[in-house]
């Protein structure tokens, strides 16, 4: 989005061409000979340079930071490296050096637009609004660099007491559907800071109506209307928010309609114009991470910090950014910053603690966790973490207590309490009680009749046990409809039809299966057993290597290999073997099977 280095490229030699300024920079020219102490510089400038590039790519922006430091030391003229070097402070929030290097940065490129914003967010946090407003005039190149300019110039109008200008500044804004949609917000919260209420009003009234499953939306609109004095209002919109969403309410909703309830009036969500400029940077920072645009959109929340250092709502979705990342300790850090005592704790607390899990420092995770249950005993998020910790780690008989404790919480079990059911019989199936597992599975069947994991996980249960074959090749069948890119899914159904000797059939999902989860070892033995069975054998051969080469469980490997050796017993054999195999599973032998696991319920920060 924003202007970049002019060494860039993304293959080996195009790279290597890139940097030759680079090193030429140093002195000589391009034909000068280099030796001792000049050769070792320029293999230090590229060596940092490069090790700056790749650490970027893998999201380490801390190392990427301080190796295109340290290359801007040997070479502090060059401005491709004080380009990167600004970039990476920024996305590490360390706006101090990035000031500096802006600074420099428009010596010599007066209009570079990253260079201009970081120093216009430095003047409007000193309240230099007219400077910030001549600093976020840079020309935009695209629809979200003319959007972020043109409304961080609206507030910074709001801020000297010039809104018709700022309206006028927000109104050129003639871009697409979802921009104009922002627009019309900001529009609504600069009204608001400038205390014209009935534009105000009419402004959040638009927008709402036309999204109302937005919370933010929902949120300011509601904060305004409090701090106008109508909660009635305010606890209304709320509550259409909740209706139309359908989910879980929003523990920051929860909170503010607690204060509603005791006729407490609230404060404007968005009560100044520095607040207003940081909205601009949470709002599309969490929205380009969220699609996918983790670089830009970490960059954005940064600003949006810079601004409002104690912000929850940026400082969770930074938070979210680095758990894409799989950064857990900044993750971490992120979520320490959130001041303690927030709507949000709870689901703070259960995010830093699926964090430490993922560090595989479990011991301190379940502790955090059963310290937020003790806090709190009627809250069932924090059990419901602990059982999908432990069994995501295989500890099944700790998951089914803890998945338990939760259902006892339930008075009457309505649709959006079948994940507590399908957990707990999940595990209860992987302890080899299928009665107790059966029962589980068919309750969060009944609870939410159009689940792909239940119908996929009970569908395949009873075809591999060989009991209710048709009805669970229905099930199995509807969740493919339901998913039909799902790899596991996919191969459920190409295994069903294996184990009842449909074997074309099977080849065709399992196919498709392996396509969409190459990467999977039970997949691929899969297709190979189907593939021996329509007479491919040297394809069966390639694909029970191709699941060696993936490292399946030990046992499994024992049994790949095998087949690798032997190929697969003649089919009354094979019967044979099925038969014994249906008997071991109802005494209660393992056997092998796919799980799609169900995904940890989000506390939903946004």
């Amino acid at each position: 989005m924003w202007k970049r280095a002019t060494v860039r490229g993304s293959r080996g030699v195009a790279r290597l061409l890139l940097v030759l300024p680079l090193v030429c920079s140093l002195g000589g020219g391009a034909a000068t000979a280099r030796t001792g102490s000049d050769a070792q510089g320029a293999s230090s400038l590229l060596g940092s340079y490069l090790a700056g590039r790749i650490a970027r790519g893998q999201h380490d922006t801390v190392a990427a930071s301080e190796h295109y430091r340290a290359a801007l030391s040997r070479d502090p003229s060059n401005m491709p490296l004080t380009e990167q070097a600004l970039l990476m402070e920024a996305t590490e929030g360390r706006f101090e050096p990035a000031i500096e290097l802006a600074k420099r940065l428009i010596e010599s490129h007066p209009e570079h637009r990253m260079a201009r914003l970081v120093l216009g967010l430095e003047a409007a946090k000193e309240k230099r609004y007219a400077d910030a407003a001549r600093h976020f005039g840079a020309p935009g190149n695209g629809v979200m660099e003319q959007l972020t300019l043109a409304l961080a110039r609206g507030w910074m109008k709001i801020a000297q007491g010039d809104v018709t200008g700022a309206i006028a500044e927000a109104d050129a804004v003639n871009q697409a559907e979802w921009a104009r949609f922002y627009v019309r917000y900001h529009k609504a919260l600069m009204y608001d800071v400038a205390g014209q209420r009935t534009q105000a009003r009419q402004g959040y009234e638009r927008i709402f109506r036309s999204d109302t499953k937005s919370f933010r939306v929902a949120l300011a609109y509601a904060h305004h209307a409090s701090a106008a004095g109508d909660n009635k209002l305010a606890s209304a919109t709320l509550d259409e928010h909740a209706r139309k969403t359908g989910g879980a309410v929003h523990p920051v909703a929860k909170g503010l309609a607690e204060q509603l309830n005791s006729g407490k009036r609230v404060e404007l969500l968005v009560g100044t114009p520095s607040q207003g400029l940081a909205e601009i940077f949470y709002g599309l920072g969490e929205a380009l991470a969220s699609e996918g645009g983790i670089s830009v959109g970490s960059v954005y929340l940064q600003m949006a910090l810079y601004l409002e250092p104690a912000s929850p709502f940026a400082l969770a979705a930074l938070a979210n950014v680095y758990e894409t990342t799989k950064n857990y300790e900044a993750a971490i850090a992120a979520y320490d910053r959130i001041p303690e005592g927030s709507p949000l704790q709870q689901a703070i607390d259960i995010r830093r603690a699926q964090n430490l899990n993922l560090l595989d420092r479990v011991d301190e995770a379940k502790l955090l966790l059963e310290r937020l249950s003790a806090r709190d005993p009627s809250d069932p998020r924090a059990l419901d973490a602990l059982g999908n910790m432990m069994r995501g780690r295989k500890r099944y008989e700790e998951a089914i207590e803890y998945y338990s404790k939760v259902i006892a919480l339930i008075d009457k079990p309505e649709a959006k309490h079948w994940p507590y059911f399908y957990a707990r019989g999940t595990s209860y199936e992987r302890v080899k009680k299928w009665p107790l597992a059966e029962a589980d599975l068919q309750k969060a069947m009944q609870l939410s009749p159009d689940q792909s994991l239940v119908l996929n996980y009970l569908g395949y249960s009873w075809v591999d046990q060989g009991v209710n074959l048709k009805q669970g090749l229905k099930l199995i069948e509807r969740a493919v409809q339901l998913k039909p890119d799902d790899g596991y899914i996919v191969d459920s159904l190409g295994w069903a039809h294996f184990r009842l000797g449909n074997f074309k059939q099977a080849v065709k999902y399992l196919e498709r299966a392996v396509e969409l989860r190459p990467e999977d070892p039970t997949l691929n033995d899969h297709l190979g057993d189907a593939f021996w069975r329509v007479g491919r054998q040297r394809e069966a051969q390639f694909q029970w290597e191709q699941a060696l080469t993936l490292k399946p469980e030990p046992d499994e490997e024992a049994k790949i290999r095998q087949k690798v050796a032997k190929g697969l017993p003649n089919l009354p054999q094979a019967r044979a073997q099925k038969a014994k195999k249906a008997r071991a599973v109802k005494s209660g032998e393992p056997r092998k099977r796919v799980e799609t696991r169900l995904a940890p319920q989000s506390p939903g920060f946004q």
